[in-house]
Order: C-alpha cells, then sequence, then structure tokens
C-alpha cells in the first residue's frame, strides 16, 4: 500500500519569489508572465486574481521574524504561490503549470516567529516596507542582548496572540499601604475577551473595607476613591481572596487566560499571598502557539522595553505618555489596570516592533535598536 506523502506547507521570502523563482523555470518563456503578476504595481492593483488571492484591493502578504536572527522579512504563504502558478496556467499564460520554487527557500512555521498579515495599498508602501525592513535589519546586525532579544521575542508573540481575537487578556493591579506592602488596600481589573465571536469589555474595582484607615501620601499618592471607569465596591478583608479566586476561575469561560500585568513581580505575589489558585501559571515566552486554555502572564514592561530597544523598565505613567495613553489619578489599582490594558491593546494591535518604532517616534533610533527619548 502506498502512503500518501505529506503535504508541507509554509512561507517564502519575498525576495526569493521576486527575484530568483523565475530564473529556475526550465522554460524561460514563462518567465515574463511570472515576473509581470509579481510587480509591485500589479500586486497592488484590483486584478481579478488578486482580488480573489489576496481577498483585498490592496496587497495582502505576511511578514516574520526569522528565529534564527530575530530578522524581520516579508513573505508569500505557499497558497498564495500556488494559486499564482495554477492561475497563470489557468489563463494560458504558461504552456504548463511552472514548478515551485526550490524547496530550500520554504519556511516552515518552525524557522519563524510572529507571523503576521501585512497590507500595502499600492506600489510605492511596498518598497517603502521593503527599504525600512532592510534598514531595521541592518541595526540588528551584531546585537548581543539576550534580554533584549527575549523581549523582542515576547512582543511578537503578543501580537501574534492578539490577531486570532481570543480567549481573554484580563490586566490586574493591586494598591497598597505605602508602610507594609502586605496591606493590601484595593483590586482592579480590566478586560477584554471573546464568546462565540463577540467582544466583551469589563472593568471594576474593589476597595478593601477594613484597610480604609491606612492611606498612602508619603511615596505614593492617594486615589483610592478616584477610579474613573464605573463605581468601586467595598469587599470585606475576609472575601478578598474569595472574591478574586472566583474573578479568576470565572475568566477561563472565555478559553485562555491572558494576565495583563505592568511589572508583574509584586502584583503575581499579591495573588499568591491571597491564596489565589494560579494553577499552570506559565510566562507568554515559554507558549510557542495559540493555547485552547490555560492562564498566561504578560507584562506591558516588557513590551515597552523592546519598543524602547532598552533592557531597563518603564514605570506605568511614563509609559503611557510616551505611546500617548492620557491618565488620570494613576495608583489607583481600577484605573491603573485600565490604563495597562489599554497600552497593551496599544503595542498588541500595531505594527511589528521595529515599524511600530519608527512609526511612534520617527529619526530618533540613532544606534542598535535603541531610540533617544530623553526630550519626550
Amino acid at each position: 500500500m502506498v502512503k500518501d506523502t505529506p503535504i508541507i506547507t509554509g512561507y517564502y521570502r519575498y525576495t526569493d519569489i521576486w527575484f530568483d523563482w523565475s530564473s529556475t523555470l526550465p522554460n524561460l518563456d514563462d518567465a515574463r508572465p511570472l515576473k509581470a503578476i509579481l510587480a509591485s504595481p500589479q500586486l497592488t492593483t484590483p486584478l481579478p486574481i488578486l482580488s480573489i488571492l489576496f481577498m483585498s484591493k490592496v496587497l495582502m502578504g505576511y511578514r516574520c521574524t526569522l528565529d534564527a536572527t530575530g530578522e524581520s522579512r516579508l513573505l508569500f504563504s505557499s497558497a498564495q504561490v500556488d494559486y499564482i502558478r495554477y492561475w497563470l496556467h489557468a489563463m494560458q499564460l504558461t504552456k504548463e503549470i511552472i514548478p515551485l520554487p526550490y524547496s530550500d527557500c520554504l519556511l516552515t512555521e518552525s524557522d519563524l516567529r510572529g507571523v503576521t498579515t501585512v497590507a500595502y495599498a499600492n506600489g510605492g508602501a511596498l518598497r517603502g516596507a521593503v527599504k525600512q525592513i532592510e534598514k531595521n535589519n541592518k541595526r540588528l546586525k551584531g546585537m548581543a542582548n539576550p534580554a533584549l532579544e527575549a523581549r523582542r521575542r515576547v512582543f511578537e508573540r503578543v501580537r501574534t496572540f492578539w490577531m486570532e481575537k481570543k480567549g481573554v487578556w484580563c490586566a490586574i493591579d493591586f494598591e497598597a499601604w505605602e508602610y507594609d506592602h502586605s496591606v493590601i488596600t484595593e483590586f482592579g481589573w480590566s478586560l477584554i475577551g471573546w464568546k462565540e465571536g463577540q467582544e466583551l469589555r469589563k472593568m471594576g474595582h474593589l476597595i478593601v473595607e477594613e484597610n480604609q484607615k491606612y492611606r498612602n501620601s508619603q511615596y505614593v499618592p492617594e486615589h483610592r476613591y478616584d477610579y474613573g471607569f464605573g463605581e468601586s465596591k467595598l469587599v470585606k478583608k475576609a472575601l478578598l481572596s474569595k472574591a478574586i479566586n472566583d474573578f479568576i476561575i470565572e475568566l477561563g469561560e472565555y478559553g485562555p487566560v491572558f494576565l495583563v500585568f505592568h511589572d508583574n513581580h509584586q502584583d503575581i505575589k499579591y495573588l499568591k499571598s491571597l491564596n489565589v489558585s494560579l494553577e499552570g501559571l506559565k510566562y507568554i515566552d515559554h507558549v510557542e502557539k495559540f493555547p485552547d486554555g490555560g492562564l498566561f502572564v504578560v507584562d506591558t514592561s516588557d513590551l515597552f522595553a523592546a519598543l524602547e530597544g532598552v533592557t531597563d523598565r518603564r514605570g506605568l505613567g511614563r509609559m503611557c505618555h510616551l505611546i500617548q495613553i492620557p491618565t488620570r489619578n494613576l495608583h489607583n489599582a481600577g484605573n491603573d489596570a485600565y490604563y495597562t490594558l489599554e497600552a497593551m491593546i496599544s503595542m498588541a494591535a500595531g505594527d511589528p516592533v521595529d515599524i511600530q518604532r519608527e512609526k511612534r517616534w520617527p529619526n530618533r533610533t540613532t544606534q542598535g535598536v535603541k531610540v533617544e527619548l530623553l526630550m519626550l
């Protein structure tokens, strides 16, 4: 019995398809129509083939980060390449179905991280993207900073997972008494999730009733009663643990739960001190593919460090200022959770890290991938 040959799918570099594919064809007469359809003005013209192939009147392709080097590339999927082959033959532009590019240039999922869809409205935008990617890749040459490289990987992973529009992303924050951090005074949350394809937004703020007498002012501003996104609720100290634990469990109804923090270490300590169940908790940098369920840590201080091109962490207020998210009454747990989630969404829904950095702070990356933000 003949075994079925496995079908391998993946991606091809834009440059391999554009520059090399036509030169490898056995029938050189087929090179001209192939080159014509791959020319960037044709790719961004709403021809019937491209309307079907790219599902749009603009070029739709892919962008990735190479796992081995951290460099970015524009890609075609193997499905797009196949469609071009069959379309050219169906339109009688080639005598036979042209062969696939040589197998060595096929990139599989294991070679890549952070594969995302990109779109360009015209040939100029496409050419500009290619130049910008080349410029960014040159900046990465010789970069030997494992901590920063890890954060850049996390940035692209969060972007990729966010594009799934599944599960729930929930920012949480605690406030405590400035003279004794074991005295928890507030808990806040803000979430966005999807159930049956419908987007849901919820947020809230709890004040620990018995701890209202513990006021901040010396080192941390007191904004306990300044929640800006709804009505604060009092909760008995004895019921705080159960309230948070039940809340985390309920989040599992969405599917995978992405807990979003700004500098997660202290908040996770608070969760553990309250005996909140965190079974199976993983950091998102340990997750390769979008999960079916589970509990995962996302940290906006890591995301912003990747965007800024540094390993130091910025405070929540400074980060929000630099990515142009207006804030009010920080150091209220509900407000901090709200702004943390908004910052995460702003970065996750944006372009890949290098393109996003240039768009946010043009011409401020003077060395490597670090942004000069002293005057901002």
